[in-house]
């Protein structure tokens, strides 16, 4: 099967071209975001093929999937034809919550798969049918040390997206441990929130080193507060990491009560933090026990065995 899509997320995508079919992305000159081409900080097969938007109506597509509410214009301009067609949903809704309408909902000839249960649960998908495949990961290894007593976190541009990934929290986690964020467009984040540089460390790394720096760390603390599920914690948790996470969307799900610390409560996480950082072998079996819960519920053949069954339904 000839399947197109965009290279909109990339951890997300890593996972689901592992699969056995051909990936088409679309790749434009100046790769924008509706052309980026392969990714070049993710480790993609040779199935992922690259072609210019001119080439995709002799390509033989035989499904699509989309990411944004664009594409779907950019489907009948490119291919001039819908093949069959997935609406893939990564976020949560904004807005008005309880009542927020899906951009897929009552479009004819779409299903729409959402990435947690929460997200199906909180979007109004009218009569558009609506599943959802829980997220894949590409197994990092067991790689936890521990060596360092820091806490990660990982979050891509804390200072721009503010409370919804809890950036505002960072200088209480700061207090309780120090950190290392990790993530696009953190420079300068110790001095927004007002703590020492050594406090809160920033770090933008590609993605093949993050897995290894991330695992030197005692424990791994995830404080958003508004998202669908974050991949980096799912990661966290392969990488054989105790975690520490705000009880906020699907995370309740993902964390067993034994593979870490999930509370509301401030005071709850940061004395977590505190403990895990301060005893090495708790923190080391809890993350033992965190890595194989994720692998149970987030590995990639689950992950490849359900869109297998999805595509094959949606084709027939």
């Amino acid at each position: 099967m000839r399947i197109l899509i965009w290279h909109v997320h990339g951890s997300w995508t890593t996972a689901f071209v592992q699969g056995p079919h051909t990936y088409v992305v679309p790749v434009t000159p100046d790769r924008g975001p509706d052309g980026l081409g392969r990714a070049r900080t993710f480790d993609w097969p040779d199935s992922v093929v690259e072609l210019p938007p001119r080439d995709l109506r002799e390509a033989g597509i035989d499904l699509v999937v989309v990411q944004r509410p664009h594409e779907i214009e950019l489907v009948d301009r490119w291919l001039g034809r819908r093949p069959p067609m997935v609406y893939l949903e990564h976020n949560a809704p904004a807005g008005d919550v309880p009542d927020t309408r899906h951009p897929a909902a009552d479009l004819p000839g779409v299903t729409l798969v959402h990435v947690t249960h929460f997200n199906r649960l909180m979007w109004d998908a009218g009569s558009t049918p609506a599943t959802v495949i829980e997220h894949g990961i590409v197994d990092p290894g067991p790689l936890w040390t521990g060596e360092l007593p820091r806490a990660a976190v990982v979050v891509n541009e804390p200072l721009r997206r503010g409370r919804t990934t809890g950036t505002d929290l960072l200088a209480h986690f700061a207090h309780a441990a120090p950190l290392d964020v990790f993530g696009m467009g953190t420079h300068g984040l110790a001095g927004a929130l007002g703590v020492d540089a050594d406090r809160c460390r920033d770090h933008e790394l590609a993605q093949r080193d993050l897995h290894a720096e991330m695992a030197r760390r005692r424990v791994y603390v995830h404080p958003v507060r508004w998202t669908s599920l974050g991949l980096s914690l799912l990661e966290a948790m392969h990488l054989g990491m105790p975690v520490v996470a705000l009880a906020t969307t699907e995370v309740t799900e993902a964390v067993p009560e034994d593979a870490g610390v999930v509370s509301n409560r401030l005071d709850v996480l940061t004395d977590a933090v505190r403990e895990f950082v301060a005893v090495p072998d708790h923190a080391r079996a809890v993350g033992t026990r965190a890595r194989t819960a994720a692998l149970a519920r987030y590995g990639l053949p689950r992950f490849l065995d359900d869109w297998e069954r999805l595509l094959k339904e949606v084709t027939r």
